[in-house]
Formats: C-alpha cells, sequence, structure tokens
C-alpha cells in the first residue's frame, strides 16, 4: 500500500472512522494490533507495527486538524505492552502547527480528554 494510492486514501478514510467511532465512545485508547484488526474487518490489511501504519496514523491527525486546533486522533493509539502512543506521536504533537507541550504523560492524558470532549456527544 502506497501513500496517494486510492487503497491509502480508503484505508486513511477508515482509520479516521475508527478513530472518531473511539472518541466519541469516551476515547479509550486501542493497541496498534486491535486498529490493525479493526481494519482488517472493514477490508484494509495494514499490519500493526510495519508498513503504512504510523503514515496513516500522522495523516489521519493531520487531516483532522490541519491548523493543528483539534486534538490528534493518533493519541488513542499505543503500544500493547507500555499502554501510551509511541514516540512518533510524541514528535508529531510537539512540532507545528500543533506545539503541544508538557511532559509525555501530561501531553497524552490532555490530548484524550481532549479528545473525549471534542467528540462526546457527537
Amino acid at each position: 500500500m502506497q501513500k496517494g494510492t486510492l487503497e491509502y486514501e480508503q484505508a486513511l478514510d477508515a482509520v479516521i472512522e475508527i478513530l472518531r467511532s473511539r472518541a466519541r465512545q469516551g476515547a479509550a485508547p486501542l493497541s496498534y494490533g486491535d486498529l490493525s484488526r479493526e481494519l482488517a474487518r472493514v477490508g484494509h490489511h495494514v499490519p500493526a507495527y510495519e508498513g503504512p501504519m504510523p503514515y496513516l496514523l500522522e495523516d489521519a491527525s493531520v487531516r483532522e486538524s490541519p491548523d493543528g486546533s483539534l486534538p490528534l486522533l493518533s493519541a488513542l493509539v499505543v503500544l500493547q505492552d507500555s499502554g501510551r502512543p509511541s514516540g512518533g506521536f510524541f514528535k508529531l504533537a510537539r512540532r507545528a502547527p500543533y506545539k503541544r507541550s508538557g511532559d509525555d504523560t501530561l501531553l497524552w492524558v490532555r490530548e484524550i480528554e481532549k479528545l473525549a470532549e471534542h467528540y462526546g456527544g457527537r
């Protein structure tokens, strides 16, 4: 699956819908493996830890909040072992236009809270 192809764009749409739905239901995080299985259920075979997954997560956040005003959807996807997002999430959150601050834990907790608030009741 190559970025910019129809297959990638369709998988990206599916990632966004899965993460929006998760945010609407209280913003409980899910593992990379869980997201991979959810994507497979809707016809997109994306391995949990390789290939396009990191790009799909970054692009989901960027598409949903291109100007940095909305919470980052990728905050919902965590590593199975640690229960926290990967380093890629924190790099994205700290770069322009997002420029989130605080230590990793505080930044992530705030983002989850903002997701639940923004998507709750939608």
